[in-house]
C-alpha cells in the first residue's frame, strides 16, 4: 500500500502499528523516529523498523505516509522539525485522541502538496513503550478519521483502507464532534479513575493496605485504567479541556442526584439508575466491543 511509512513516536500504539504493517504487508519499509535514544534502541532490538533516527526529519524523507504517535502536545514541535522534509503527495496522519488540536497543530506549516488526514484508533491497554505493542491491538476496534472536507479524497480512501488492513472498523467524523464523544467515553472515565485511585493513595496507611488487599472488585479495574501513560493523558486533558469540562459538569450534576438519592434512602431512584447503566453495558457487549464473560474475560481456574 505504501513505499515507506515513517512512524514518529514508537510507544504502545506506534509499535502496534508497526506489527500490524508487517502482518498485513502494507509497506516496503518502515522508518522509526523517537526523541529518546533508549526508546529508539528498544525499537531497534524489537525490529520495529528498517531504519531509525532521532531526528524525525530524517525519518520522513521519502515517506509516502507519516504517522505521528507522540503525545499530542508535542505535535507543534514535530511539525517544525519535519515540515520542510515532507514529500510531495505524502499523507500526514496521527493517532492522538484530541482531533481539533491535531488539526490546529499539524496544519501549521503544512506544505500545500501534503494531505492531512488525522486519525484516532480507539484501542489501547494500560501498558506503554515499544515492547507493549502487538499487531492484534486494532482488530475489531474503531478508528475514527477526521479529515477536512476539502482534503484529497484519494488520501482519505487510502487511510481508510490502511486502518481496515490493520483490523479496524473505520468511521469519518467531524473533529469537534469526535472530541465531545471521546470526552465522555474515554477522557472522563480516565479522569475519574485517576481521582479514585488518588483518593486511595491519600488514605491513612492501615486503610490503604486493606483497600489494596481486597481490591479484587471494582477498585481493581479502576487501577488498570489509572495505570495508563501519565504524559499522554496529561496532554489529552490539557488539549481537550473544553469538552472534558463540559462532560465533568454533567457528571457532577448526575453525581449530586445520586448522592441525594443515597442520602434520602430513595431506593426506587437508585434501582432505576442501575438498570439504565446495566442496559448500556449490554449494548456494548452486543456491539462486539466487550466480552460477556464474567470478570471481563479474565482467566480463572484451579491453576491460577
Amino acid at each position: 500500500m505504501f513505499e515507506k511509512i515513517a512512524l514518529i513516536g514508537i510507544g504502545l500504539i506506534g509499535a502496534s502499528v508497526s506489527h500490524g504493517i508487517r502482518r498485513a504487508h502494507l509497506a516496503k519499509s518502515i522508518a522509526v523516529s523517537t526523541r529518546r535514544e533508549a526508546t529508539l534502541a528498544a525499537a531497534k532490538r524489537l525490529g520495529l523498523g528498517d531504519n531509525y533516527a532521532i531526528d524525525p526529519a530524517d525519518a520522513v524523507r521519502g515517506a509516502d505516509l507519516v504517522l505521528i504517535s507522540a503525545p499530542v502536545m508535542a505535535y507543534e514541535a514535530i511539525m517544525h522539525q519535519i515540515s520542510s522534509s515532507l514529500e510531495a503527495g505524502a499523507i500526514l496522519s496521527d493517532v492522538g485522541s484530541v482531533k481539533r488540536h491535531a488539526h490546529n497543530m499539524l496544519g501549521k506549516n503544512l506544505p500545500d502538496n501534503v494531505h492531512l488526514v488525522p486519525g484516532h484508533p480507539i484501542a489501547g491497554t494500560e501498558q506503554s513503550g515499544p515492547s507493549a505493542g502487538f499487531a492484534e491491538l486494532f482488530d475489531n476496534r474503531w478508528c475514527v478519521l477526521t479529515p477536512h472536507e476539502n482534503v484529497d479524497r484519494g488520501a482519505v480512501d487510502k487511510m481508510t483502507a490502511f486502518w481496515r488492513a490493520l483490523g479496524s472498523n473505520v468511521e469519518l467524523m467531524d473533529a469537534d464532534h469526535h472530541d465531545r464523544v471521546l470526552a465522555i467515553t474515554s477522557h472522563l472515565p480516565h479522569l475519574i479513575a485517576y481521582n479514585i485511585v488518588g483518593t486511595v493513595a491519600d488514605l491513612e496507611t492501615d486503610t490503604q493496605s486493606e483497600v489494596v488487599k481486597f481490591s479484587a472488585s471494582g477498585f481493581r479495574d479502576f487501577t488498570r485504567i489509572a495505570a495508563s501513560d501519565p504524559v499522554m493523558w496529561r496532554d489529552v486533558f490539557l488539549t481537550n479541556r473544553v469538552a472534558v469540562l463540559e462532560m465533568m459538569d454533567r457528571f457532577l450534576a448526575d453525581l449530586t442526584k445520586l448522592q441525594a438519592a443515597v442520602k434520602s434512602g430513595d431506593g426506587v431512584a437508585l434501582e432505576a439508575m442501575f438498570k439504565r447503566t446495566r442496559d448500556i453495558r449490554r449494548s456494548i457487549i452486543d456491539a462486539g466491543q466487550e466480552t460477556a464473560e464474567a470478570d471481563f474475560g479474565r482467566p480463572h481456574g484451579k491453576d491460577m
